[in-house]
């Protein structure tokens, strides 16, 4: 029996001829399987399972959610396996920013043309964290220290040719500047614990990553790289508001559930419909907020769309970055 639940839906989806209001799914002939190519217990993980948790009220009686943790091979196993699947939505995955990034680098066979985005749960967008009592307590203290002293200020990231390596060489594109790369391929816990030991002088990563420190007085996000200002930071500025307008270092690190390309549009409509109705809930708000993310409200046509934009941006810098080796 339909039962509609009354929740209104974002009214960024450009999705054409979606319901004014959520209801339960009418596709699901079985359980829906939810790969999640990455290991448990971290933010992509954690934001997949805490989405599932409130849209399970949309499924039909006796059927549910079988989220599966694949993260062989960087996760493209599990990205692989999706994007063969038959298109009717009882296959989803969580796909994540490395998407963008993998085919360019020679990881993985598949992109953003292989799948339905649908809604991200993620999408936050890289920073410049320094200490607190670091000498750059402006955006633009850190670039005109940067030109004084070419290549000679450490910037800590995750690995090198990762999400916030990338970031960096970027941000020196945009604002022609050399920075020294510091990569810590144990991921980015290593590189904000070594910035907060005084070893580098800054560190690339997702504002929430480094609340924790900086509710603590540790350090201090300089400069969010977006359009609009982080709704978990709303007193730091964007890079456009402190450098300047033009300054275009729009990054973010997402991670977005999909279908596999070619999924009807009823069924695109229903499940897009379903996970923006979560994404308006404001217990499942407070509840990201909780577990340190933000959540966001991309979704439909979109969500594409930056899945696209993405993939563009990162064979442009992966390319670049390959060339300076």
């Amino acid at each position: 029996m339909m039962k509609a639940l009354g929740l209104a839906l974002c009214g960024a989806l450009a999705v054409s001829g979606l319901p004014a209001v959520a209801q339960e799914l009418t596709y699901p002939g079985k359980n829906i399987s939810v790969v999640i190519p990455k290991n448990p217990g971290g933010g992509t993980d954690t934001s997949a399972r805490l989405t599932l948790e409130y849209a399970k009220k949309y499924l039909p009686d006796g059927v549910i959610f079988v989220a599966e943790n694949k993260p062989a091979g960087n996760g493209v196993s599990g990205l692989i396996e999706v994007a063969r699947a038959k298109p009717d939505g009882q296959t989803l995955v969580m796909t994540t920013v490395e998407l963008a990034m993998f085919p360019h680098q020679d990881k993985a066979p598949v992109t953003y043309e292989d799948f339905t985005g649908l809604y991200a749960p993620i999408a936050d967008p890289c920073s410049l964290v320094v200490r607190a009592d670091s000498p750059y307590q402006t955006l633009q203290d850190f670039v005109d220290a940067a030109k004084a002293a070419p290549g000679e200020i450490q910037v800590a990231n995750s690995g090198t040719g990762a999400i916030y390596d990338l970031a960096t060489i970027n941000m020196e594109q945009q604002l022609d500047i050399s920075l020294r790369h510091i990569p810590f391929s144990e991921g980015i816990g290593p590189a904000i614990a070594a910035l907060v030991g005084g070893h580098v002088d800054a560190v690339i990563t997702t504002p929430g990553t480094a609340k924790p420190q900086v509710d603590a007085g540790a350090l201090k996000v300089l400069g969010v790289m977006d359009s609009k200002r982080f709704e978990l930071f709303p007193d730091v500025p964007t890079f456009n508001e402190a450098l300047g307008a033009g300054t275009d270092t729009q990054m973010r690190a997402w991670a977005a559930f999909a279908g596999p390309a070619g999924l009807p549009e009823d069924v695109t409509a229903e499940l897009v419909a379903m996970f923006s109705a979560v994404a308006a809930d404001p217990e499942y708000q407070d509840a990201m907020k909780n577990q340190g993310i933000m959540p966001s409200t991309l979704a439909g046509e979109e969500l594409q769309a930056m899945m696209k934009a993405d993939h563009e941006l990162y064979a442009r810098l992966i390319a670049e970055a390959q060339a300076t080796k």
